[in-house]
């Protein structure tokens, strides 16, 4: 049997995982390599089948030598002898539509690129000339993020900027693709076709965290822009800032676009906030006792709430609304408190159903349906990757 390895490299951390190639794929094994250059790397296999978890030090300074241990290690395991392919998740990939076969002509394309996303980009394209010097054969796919928003309208891409600047690509893009394509088509599976045609919000909230639009199965609008950056705010990244607040830190504390770049992405959002943590568990846990942490998790809800209520202006209404991501699948109260003052549009919650995180929190009475669907990028990932290098598949798996 052949198999396909995924990576999924992120600002920190590389998530892989393994599937046999068959229709619809069939996980065989996944884990993460987490904290890359902050110290305490480690890597943890999950326990599949029961079987529990596994952590492990790494000694891995950058991504350049997590990528090499990781592939080092995934040689000693067995279901790596029959791995045929190996797919990436890329996060930007500007004009690009469907996942794309890697070739040297695709690794330089992303390479000129890297100055729209110096956060991810560059350890993307590691992981890849990483399996390209180790695995030289293997063929290699590339998954954009940015892909699954390419069907915006044209108003909602355009930024209010002399026109001269889009010459140069600079526009809003969207992020969290792989995710929205793998929970609009969960979505047709639990509650059918008419549903994902429907008028649906997503919302992945992790550390990362945006909404988008889709009607008609096709997406109108989200809220990250040019850059992950842009939209609600995040574990450490800003989400929208008034524009002014750069030009007042260059000159009242003499701030450049390094300094500026790292603080709204690495030192702002709920850690900004907060000033304890970046972890919404963290926060729920002393918002009693921490006016600082209350007014994070408050301002997170908040901006959630006002999205959802933009993105139904945008879609002329709401038929169903998903929760996803660490925070969506997970946190209980969070998903209750951006849902509630939400009436108006017909989102209403059955308190028990969402204590429980089954796969319907609406209640019977509300007319929107809300769901809690866990993403699942990796799968998508193995099954473009199947898909474009006409990997042999079944019917029935």
């Amino acid at each position: 049997m052949s198999n396909v390895l995924t990576l999924n490299g992120g600002s920190s951390s590389v998530r892989f995982a393994a599937y046999d190639a068959t229709d619809p794929v069939s996980k065989l094994l996944d884990g993460k390599i987490e904290r890359i250059g902050a110290g305490g790397t480690t890597l943890t296999v999950n326990g599949n089948r029961g079987q529990p978890s596994q952590t492990t030090a790494v000694d891995a300074a950058d991504h350049r030598s997590a990528a090499g241990f990781l592939l080092n290690w995934l040689a000693s395991q067995p279901v790596f002898a029959t791995v045929c392919a190996v797919g990436h998740r890329v996060v930007h990939g500007m004009t690009h539509s469907d996942p794309e076969r890697v070739t040297p002509d695709l690794v330089a394309e992303l390479k000129r690129i890297r100055p729209y996303d110096p956060e991810h980009l560059p350890r993307e394209i590691e992981l890849i000339d990483a399996v390209t010097r180790r695995h030289p054969a293997l063929p290699q796919v590339a998954c954009f993020d940015t892909a699954f928003h390419r069907t915006m309208p044209r108003v909602a891409t355009i930024l209010p900027i002399p026109r001269r600047y889009e010459a140069k690509g600079v526009q809003r893009y969207g992020f969290h693709g792989l995710s929205y394509t793998y929970l609009m088509g969960e979505l047709a599976r639990v509650a059918g076709a008419e549903a994902a045609h429907g008028r649906v919000i997503l919302a992945h909230l992790g550390n990362g965290a945006s909404l988008a639009a889709v009607r008609g199965g096709r997406c109108v609008d989200t809220s990250m822009g040019f850059t992950p950056t842009a939209g609600l705010v995040m574990s450490t990244r800003s989400g929208d800032l008034d524009p002014g607040v750069m030009s007042f830190l260059a000159s009242t504390e003499s701030m450049d676009a390094a300094a500026y770049e790292k603080m709204v992405t690495h030192e702002s959002g709920l850690l900004g906030v907060s000033e304890t943590s970046s972890d919404i568990r963290d926060l729920l846990a002393r918002e009693a006792s921490d006016v600082r942490a209350a007014e994070a998790v408050a301002l997170f809800c908040y901006q959630a709430k006002k999205w959802i209520g933009s993105f139904a202006a945008a879609l002329g209404g709401l038929d169903t609304l998903v929760f996803a991501g660490g925070i969506g699948e997970n946190a209980v109260s969070i998903r209750a408190r951006i849902c509630e003052g939400l009436q108006f549009l017909g989102v209403e919650l059955n308190d028990a159903r969402n204590a429980h995180a089954a796969p319907s929190i609406s209640a019977d009475s509300g007319r929107v349906a809300v769901r809690v669907i866990r993403t699942d990028e990796e799968s998508v990932i193995a099954s473009s990757t199947i898909r474009v290098l006409g990997l042999n598949t079944t019917e029935d798996g």
